[in-house]
Protein backbone atom coordinates (compact mmCIF):
# COMPACT_ATOMS: atom_id res chain seq x y z
CA UNK A 1 0.00 0.00 0.00
CA UNK A 2 1.41 3.44 -0.87
CA UNK A 3 1.89 5.66 2.15
CA UNK A 4 0.45 9.09 1.48
CA UNK A 5 0.11 10.18 5.11
CA UNK A 6 3.29 12.01 5.98
CA UNK A 7 2.50 12.17 9.72
CA UNK A 8 3.93 8.68 10.30
CA UNK A 9 7.41 9.81 9.27
CA UNK A 10 7.23 13.01 11.29
CA UNK A 11 6.12 11.09 14.40
CA UNK A 12 9.28 9.04 14.28
CA UNK A 13 11.49 12.02 13.56
CA UNK A 14 10.14 14.02 16.49
CA UNK A 15 10.63 11.49 19.26
CA UNK A 16 8.09 8.67 19.02
CA UNK A 17 10.55 6.28 20.67
CA UNK A 18 9.78 7.98 23.98
CA UNK A 19 6.04 8.03 23.39
CA UNK A 20 5.93 4.27 22.76
CA UNK A 21 7.43 3.26 26.09
CA UNK A 22 5.16 1.10 28.19
CA UNK A 23 2.50 0.58 25.54
CA UNK A 24 1.34 -2.91 24.66
CA UNK A 25 0.80 -2.11 21.03
CA UNK A 26 -1.23 -4.39 18.87
CA UNK A 27 -4.28 -6.50 19.54
CA UNK A 28 -3.96 -10.21 18.84
CA UNK A 29 -7.74 -10.39 18.32
CA UNK A 30 -7.77 -8.03 15.33
CA UNK A 31 -7.64 -9.54 11.82
CA UNK A 32 -4.09 -9.20 10.55
CA UNK A 33 -3.39 -7.66 7.18
CA UNK A 34 0.31 -8.58 7.11
CA UNK A 35 2.48 -11.21 8.79
CA UNK A 36 6.15 -10.39 9.38
CA UNK A 37 9.06 -12.70 10.02
CA UNK A 38 11.75 -10.64 11.77
CA UNK A 39 15.01 -12.59 11.68
CA UNK A 40 17.49 -11.26 14.23
CA UNK A 41 14.78 -9.89 16.48
CA UNK A 42 16.99 -9.13 19.51
CA UNK A 43 19.57 -7.23 17.47
CA UNK A 44 19.74 -3.48 17.26
CA UNK A 45 17.33 -3.03 14.32
CA UNK A 46 15.38 -6.22 15.01
CA UNK A 47 14.42 -4.81 18.41
CA UNK A 48 13.06 -1.68 16.72
CA UNK A 49 11.14 -3.70 14.13
CA UNK A 50 9.48 -5.83 16.79
CA UNK A 51 8.62 -2.62 18.67
CA UNK A 52 7.21 -0.70 15.69
CA UNK A 53 5.43 -3.31 13.57
CA UNK A 54 2.58 -4.03 16.04
CA UNK A 55 1.74 -0.36 16.57
CA UNK A 56 -1.77 0.52 15.36
CA UNK A 57 -0.60 3.20 12.93
CA UNK A 58 2.22 1.23 11.27
CA UNK A 59 1.72 1.09 7.49
CA UNK A 60 0.67 -2.30 6.18
CA UNK A 61 -0.93 -3.25 9.49
CA UNK A 62 -2.37 -4.66 11.56
CA UNK A 63 0.79 -6.77 11.71
CA UNK A 64 1.28 -10.21 13.18
CA UNK A 65 4.96 -10.77 13.98
CA UNK A 66 7.12 -13.87 14.25
CA UNK A 67 10.31 -12.76 16.01
CA UNK A 68 13.27 -15.09 15.48
CA UNK A 69 16.43 -15.08 17.59
CA UNK A 70 19.05 -17.64 18.58
CA UNK A 71 18.65 -17.07 22.31
CA UNK A 72 15.59 -16.42 24.48
CA UNK A 73 14.59 -12.88 25.24
CA UNK A 74 16.99 -11.12 27.61
CA UNK A 75 15.68 -9.81 30.94
CA UNK A 76 15.80 -6.20 29.78
CA UNK A 77 13.25 -6.81 27.03
CA UNK A 78 10.13 -4.64 27.17
CA UNK A 79 6.86 -6.53 27.63
CA UNK A 80 6.00 -8.03 24.23
CA UNK A 81 2.92 -7.13 22.26
CA UNK A 82 0.30 -9.90 22.05
CA UNK A 83 0.78 -9.70 18.28
CA UNK A 84 4.35 -11.01 18.60
CA UNK A 85 5.36 -14.68 18.80
CA UNK A 86 8.98 -15.40 19.69
CA UNK A 87 10.84 -18.32 18.15
CA UNK A 88 14.33 -19.46 19.12
CA UNK A 89 16.42 -21.17 16.45
CA UNK A 90 20.07 -21.42 15.41
CA UNK A 91 20.11 -20.03 11.87
CA UNK A 92 23.28 -21.97 11.08
CA UNK A 93 21.37 -25.24 11.51
CA UNK A 94 19.48 -25.72 8.25
CA UNK A 95 17.34 -28.58 9.58
CA UNK A 96 16.33 -26.57 12.65
CA UNK A 97 15.53 -23.52 10.52
CA UNK A 98 13.37 -25.58 8.19
CA UNK A 99 11.54 -27.26 11.06
CA UNK A 100 10.82 -23.91 12.74
CA UNK A 101 9.94 -21.73 9.75
CA UNK A 102 8.49 -23.93 7.00
CA UNK A 103 5.21 -24.44 8.91
CA UNK A 104 4.65 -20.64 9.13
CA UNK A 105 2.72 -20.57 5.89
CA UNK A 106 1.01 -17.23 6.62
CA UNK A 107 4.21 -15.13 6.38
CA UNK A 108 3.81 -12.21 3.98
CA UNK A 109 7.02 -10.26 4.65
CA UNK A 110 10.53 -11.23 5.74
CA UNK A 111 12.78 -8.69 7.48
CA UNK A 112 16.26 -10.18 7.63
CA UNK A 113 18.40 -8.17 10.07
CA UNK A 114 20.55 -10.94 11.59
CA UNK A 115 24.34 -10.99 11.68
CA UNK A 116 26.85 -13.36 13.26
CA UNK A 117 30.16 -11.49 13.71
CA UNK A 118 33.51 -13.00 12.75
CA UNK A 119 36.84 -11.20 12.57
CA UNK A 120 37.87 -12.82 9.27
CA UNK A 121 35.79 -11.97 6.21
CA UNK A 122 35.90 -15.48 4.75
CA UNK A 123 34.27 -16.73 7.95
CA UNK A 124 31.76 -13.87 7.84
CA UNK A 125 30.84 -14.76 4.29
CA UNK A 126 30.41 -18.46 4.92
CA UNK A 127 28.46 -18.15 8.17
CA UNK A 128 26.16 -15.26 7.34
CA UNK A 129 25.39 -16.18 3.74
CA UNK A 130 24.60 -19.68 4.91
CA UNK A 131 22.21 -18.36 7.57
CA UNK A 132 20.37 -16.24 5.02
CA UNK A 133 20.11 -19.11 2.53
CA UNK A 134 18.73 -21.38 5.25
CA UNK A 135 15.96 -18.88 6.02
CA UNK A 136 15.08 -18.21 2.39
CA UNK A 137 15.09 -21.92 1.53
CA UNK A 138 12.61 -22.57 4.32
CA UNK A 139 10.30 -19.61 3.68
CA UNK A 140 10.17 -18.76 -0.03
CA UNK A 141 8.91 -22.16 -1.28
CA UNK A 142 6.55 -22.75 1.66
CA UNK A 143 4.81 -19.41 2.16
CA UNK A 144 2.29 -18.82 -0.65
CA UNK A 145 1.33 -15.39 0.72
CA UNK A 146 4.92 -14.11 0.73
CA UNK A 147 5.27 -10.82 -1.15
CA UNK A 148 8.52 -9.21 0.03
CA UNK A 149 11.94 -9.95 1.49
CA UNK A 150 13.91 -7.12 3.08
CA UNK A 151 17.65 -7.59 3.67
CA UNK A 152 19.85 -5.38 5.83
CA UNK A 153 23.53 -5.02 4.97
CA UNK A 154 25.51 -1.83 5.57
CA UNK A 155 28.04 0.72 4.37
CA UNK A 156 30.72 -1.96 4.23
CA UNK A 157 29.18 -2.55 0.82
CA UNK A 158 31.13 0.52 -0.35
CA UNK A 159 34.40 0.15 1.58
CA UNK A 160 34.93 -3.59 1.83
CA UNK A 161 35.78 -5.64 4.92
CA UNK A 162 38.28 -4.35 7.51
CA UNK A 163 41.17 -6.27 5.98
CA UNK A 164 40.69 -4.43 2.66
CA UNK A 165 40.68 -0.90 4.10
CA UNK A 166 43.45 1.12 2.46
CA UNK A 167 43.56 -1.10 -0.63
CA UNK A 168 40.86 0.80 -2.50
CA UNK A 169 40.15 4.46 -3.11
CA UNK A 170 37.00 5.35 -1.18
CA UNK A 171 34.78 7.95 -2.81
CA UNK A 172 32.14 9.72 -0.76
CA UNK A 173 29.28 10.30 -0.52
CA UNK A 174 28.28 6.70 -1.04
CA UNK A 175 25.43 6.29 -3.51
CA UNK A 176 23.55 3.13 -4.34
CA UNK A 177 24.56 3.17 -8.02
CA UNK A 178 28.25 2.76 -7.18
CA UNK A 179 29.60 -0.52 -8.59
CA UNK A 180 30.83 -3.30 -6.36
CA UNK A 181 34.53 -3.22 -5.53
CA UNK A 182 36.55 -5.36 -7.93
CA UNK A 183 38.43 -8.37 -6.56
CA UNK A 184 37.11 -7.71 -3.07
CA UNK A 185 35.17 -10.61 -1.54
CA UNK A 186 32.41 -9.13 0.58
CA UNK A 187 29.79 -10.72 2.79
CA UNK A 188 27.19 -8.22 1.63
CA UNK A 189 27.70 -9.09 -2.04
CA UNK A 190 27.18 -12.76 -1.21
CA UNK A 191 24.02 -12.01 0.74
CA UNK A 192 22.59 -9.88 -2.06
CA UNK A 193 23.27 -12.66 -4.56
CA UNK A 194 21.57 -15.21 -2.29
CA UNK A 195 18.56 -12.89 -2.00
CA UNK A 196 18.33 -12.29 -5.75
CA UNK A 197 18.57 -16.00 -6.47
CA UNK A 198 15.83 -16.89 -4.00
CA UNK A 199 13.29 -14.28 -5.10
CA UNK A 200 13.95 -15.00 -8.78
CA UNK A 201 12.47 -18.44 -8.21
CA UNK A 202 9.14 -16.83 -7.31
CA UNK A 203 8.68 -15.61 -10.91
CA UNK A 204 7.89 -12.07 -9.86
CA UNK A 205 5.57 -12.89 -6.97
CA UNK A 206 8.12 -11.81 -4.35
CA UNK A 207 9.83 -8.42 -4.35
CA UNK A 208 12.98 -7.45 -2.45
CA UNK A 209 14.78 -4.50 -0.91
CA UNK A 210 18.30 -4.02 0.50
CA UNK A 211 19.04 -1.52 3.27
CA UNK A 212 22.51 -0.11 3.95
CA UNK A 213 22.68 1.79 7.24
CA UNK A 214 25.74 3.55 8.61
CA UNK A 215 26.77 3.43 12.28
CA UNK A 216 23.56 2.46 14.09
CA UNK A 217 22.36 4.08 17.32
CA UNK A 218 19.78 1.90 19.05
CA UNK A 219 18.65 -0.27 21.91
CA UNK A 220 20.12 -3.75 22.16
CA UNK A 221 23.15 -4.70 24.21
CA UNK A 222 23.24 -7.97 22.27
CA UNK A 223 24.41 -6.19 19.16
CA UNK A 224 28.11 -6.68 18.44
CA UNK A 225 28.30 -3.05 17.33
CA UNK A 226 26.19 -1.14 19.84
CA UNK A 227 28.32 1.94 20.29
CA UNK A 228 25.79 3.79 22.46
CA UNK A 229 25.60 1.06 25.10
CA UNK A 230 29.36 0.56 25.10
CA UNK A 231 30.04 4.26 25.65
CA UNK A 232 27.49 4.38 28.47
CA UNK A 233 29.29 1.51 30.20
CA UNK A 234 32.61 3.33 29.72
CA UNK A 235 31.18 6.49 31.28
CA UNK A 236 29.65 4.57 34.19
CA UNK A 237 32.92 2.82 35.02
CA UNK A 238 34.89 6.07 34.78
CA UNK A 239 32.43 7.72 37.15
CA UNK A 240 32.51 4.75 39.52
CA UNK A 241 36.28 4.93 39.77
CA UNK A 242 36.21 8.57 40.80
CA UNK A 243 36.56 10.28 37.45
CA UNK A 244 34.81 13.62 37.36
CA UNK A 245 35.74 14.23 33.74
CA UNK A 246 34.86 11.97 30.81
CA UNK A 247 37.97 11.97 28.64
CA UNK A 248 37.91 11.42 24.89
CA UNK A 249 40.03 8.31 24.23
CA UNK A 250 40.38 8.53 20.45
CA UNK A 251 42.11 10.35 17.63
CA UNK A 252 41.84 13.95 16.48
CA UNK A 253 40.44 12.77 13.17
CA UNK A 254 37.60 10.91 14.84
CA UNK A 255 36.90 13.87 17.15
CA UNK A 256 36.81 16.47 14.37
CA UNK A 257 35.68 14.42 11.38
CA UNK A 258 32.19 14.47 9.89
CA UNK A 259 30.20 11.24 9.88
CA UNK A 260 26.62 10.14 9.55
CA UNK A 261 24.68 7.72 11.73
CA UNK A 262 21.52 5.66 11.47
CA UNK A 263 18.85 5.68 14.16
CA UNK A 264 17.62 2.08 14.64
CA UNK A 265 13.97 3.14 14.52
CA UNK A 266 14.61 5.03 11.29
CA UNK A 267 16.19 1.95 9.72
CA UNK A 268 13.19 -0.13 10.82
CA UNK A 269 10.83 2.45 9.32
CA UNK A 270 12.67 2.28 6.01
CA UNK A 271 12.42 -1.51 5.99
CA UNK A 272 8.65 -1.25 6.52
CA UNK A 273 8.25 1.45 3.88
CA UNK A 274 10.07 -0.61 1.25
CA UNK A 275 8.03 -3.67 2.16
CA UNK A 276 4.62 -2.09 1.68
CA UNK A 277 5.08 0.72 -0.89
CA UNK A 278 5.13 -0.60 -4.47
CA UNK A 279 7.27 2.35 -5.60
CA UNK A 280 10.08 1.22 -3.29
CA UNK A 281 10.43 -2.41 -4.25
CA UNK A 282 13.37 -4.17 -5.93
CA UNK A 283 15.90 -1.51 -4.99
CA UNK A 284 18.81 -0.99 -2.61
CA UNK A 285 18.76 2.02 -0.28
CA UNK A 286 21.19 3.80 1.96
CA UNK A 287 19.70 4.60 5.34
CA UNK A 288 21.18 7.34 7.48
CA UNK A 289 19.64 10.10 9.58
CA UNK A 290 19.90 12.77 6.89
CA UNK A 291 22.39 14.99 8.73
CA UNK A 292 26.05 14.82 9.74
CA UNK A 293 27.68 14.94 13.15
CA UNK A 294 31.04 15.13 14.85
CA UNK A 295 31.93 13.17 17.96
CA UNK A 296 32.83 16.49 19.56
CA UNK A 297 29.06 17.22 19.43
CA UNK A 298 28.03 13.89 20.98
CA UNK A 299 30.63 13.62 23.74
CA UNK A 300 29.10 16.39 25.88
CA UNK A 301 25.72 14.63 25.60
CA UNK A 302 27.20 11.40 26.96
CA UNK A 303 29.02 13.18 29.78
CA UNK A 304 25.93 15.17 30.69
CA UNK A 305 23.76 12.06 30.97
CA UNK A 306 26.20 10.76 33.61
CA UNK A 307 26.63 14.03 35.47
CA UNK A 308 30.25 14.40 34.40
CA UNK A 309 32.43 17.09 32.95
CA UNK A 310 34.22 16.21 29.74
CA UNK A 311 37.39 16.82 27.77
CA UNK A 312 38.06 16.38 24.08
CA UNK A 313 41.15 15.49 22.11
CA UNK A 314 44.23 16.46 24.11
CA UNK A 315 47.06 15.10 21.96
CA UNK A 316 48.31 11.75 20.77
CA UNK A 317 49.89 11.02 24.13
CA UNK A 318 46.42 11.10 25.73
CA UNK A 319 44.88 8.52 23.44
CA UNK A 320 43.70 5.34 25.15
CA UNK A 321 42.69 1.92 23.89
CA UNK A 322 39.42 1.04 25.63
CA UNK A 323 40.19 -2.63 25.13
CA UNK A 324 43.26 -2.15 27.32
CA UNK A 325 41.85 0.46 29.72
CA UNK A 326 38.69 -1.54 30.44
CA UNK A 327 40.45 -4.90 30.81
CA UNK A 328 39.74 -6.40 34.22
CA UNK A 329 36.82 -4.08 34.98
CA UNK A 330 34.32 -6.90 35.47
CA UNK A 331 34.29 -6.45 39.25
CA UNK A 332 33.75 -2.70 38.96
CA UNK A 333 30.84 -3.24 36.58
CA UNK A 334 29.33 -5.93 38.80
CA UNK A 335 29.40 -3.48 41.70
CA UNK A 336 27.69 -0.83 39.56
CA UNK A 337 25.01 -3.38 38.65
CA UNK A 338 24.38 -4.17 42.34
CA UNK A 339 24.43 -0.57 43.56
CA UNK A 340 22.23 0.80 40.79
CA UNK A 341 19.80 -2.13 40.63
CA UNK A 342 20.60 -2.83 36.99
CA UNK A 343 19.66 -5.93 35.01
CA UNK A 344 21.51 -8.68 36.81
CA UNK A 345 22.30 -10.61 33.64
CA UNK A 346 24.01 -7.61 32.04
CA UNK A 347 27.55 -8.97 32.20
CA UNK A 348 30.29 -6.62 31.04
CA UNK A 349 31.15 -8.63 27.94
CA UNK A 350 27.48 -8.58 26.91
CA UNK A 351 26.94 -4.83 27.14
CA UNK A 352 30.31 -3.45 26.01
CA UNK A 353 32.22 -4.01 22.76
CA UNK A 354 35.52 -2.24 23.35
CA UNK A 355 37.15 -3.43 20.13
CA UNK A 356 34.45 -1.78 18.05
CA UNK A 357 34.79 1.61 19.74
CA UNK A 358 38.57 1.41 19.43
CA UNK A 359 38.22 0.81 15.69
CA UNK A 360 35.69 3.63 15.38
CA UNK A 361 37.82 6.16 17.25
CA UNK A 362 41.23 5.19 15.86
CA UNK A 363 41.21 7.38 12.76
CA UNK A 364 39.26 9.84 10.66
CA UNK A 365 36.49 7.75 9.13
CA UNK A 366 34.37 10.15 7.10
CA UNK A 367 32.07 7.51 5.64
CA UNK A 368 29.24 9.67 4.33
CA UNK A 369 26.31 8.54 2.23
CA UNK A 370 23.47 10.21 0.38
CA UNK A 371 19.76 9.66 1.05
CA UNK A 372 18.65 11.14 -2.27
CA UNK A 373 17.50 7.83 -3.73
CA UNK A 374 15.28 7.09 -0.74
CA UNK A 375 13.71 10.53 -0.90
CA UNK A 376 13.16 10.29 -4.65
CA UNK A 377 11.30 7.01 -4.11
CA UNK A 378 9.15 8.45 -1.32
CA UNK A 379 10.90 7.74 1.98
CA UNK A 380 11.18 11.06 3.83
CA UNK A 381 12.09 9.85 7.32
CA UNK A 382 14.96 11.52 9.15
CA UNK A 383 16.47 11.98 12.61
CA UNK A 384 18.44 14.65 14.43
CA UNK A 385 21.57 12.65 15.25
CA UNK A 386 22.46 14.54 18.43
CA UNK A 387 18.95 14.06 19.79
CA UNK A 388 18.91 10.43 18.64
CA UNK A 389 22.10 9.73 20.56
CA UNK A 390 20.63 11.15 23.75
CA UNK A 391 17.32 9.36 23.28
CA UNK A 392 18.94 5.92 23.06
CA UNK A 393 21.05 6.65 26.16
CA UNK A 394 17.82 7.48 27.98
CA UNK A 395 16.17 4.26 26.85
CA UNK A 396 19.13 2.17 28.00
CA UNK A 397 18.85 3.84 31.40
CA UNK A 398 15.07 3.44 31.47
CA UNK A 399 15.37 -0.34 31.14
CA UNK A 400 18.19 -0.43 33.71
CA UNK A 401 20.88 -1.68 31.39
CA UNK A 402 23.12 1.26 32.31
CA UNK A 403 22.86 3.51 35.39
CA UNK A 404 21.07 6.80 35.64
CA UNK A 405 22.56 9.79 37.39
CA UNK A 406 21.36 12.52 39.68
CA UNK A 407 22.35 15.25 37.26
CA UNK A 408 20.83 15.20 33.79
CA UNK A 409 21.82 17.59 31.07
CA UNK A 410 19.17 17.99 28.38
CA UNK A 411 19.69 19.42 24.95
Amino acid sequence: MPMNNMSWWWAGATGAVRKRHGKHAGDAKRPFQSVALVVGSTGIVGTSLVDILPLPDTPGGPWKVYAVSRRPLPPWSPPPSPAVTHLYVDLADSAAVSAALAPLADITHVFYVAWAPHFVEDQNREANSGMLRNVLSAVVPNCPALVHVSLQTGSKHYIGPPESIGKFAIETPFSEDMPRLDNCPNLYYDQEDALFDAVSRSRGAVSWSVHRPSLIFGFSPRSAMNVVCTLCVYAAICRKEGGRKLRWPGSLGAWEGFSNASDADLVAEQHIWAAVDPAARNEAYNCSNGDVYKWKQLWPVLAGRFGMEWSGYEGEESRVSLTEAMAGKEAAWAEIVREEGLVAAAELDQVANWWFVDALFMDKWEFLDTMNKSKEHGFLGFRNTVKSFGTWIDKLRLYKIVPSCRIVTSL
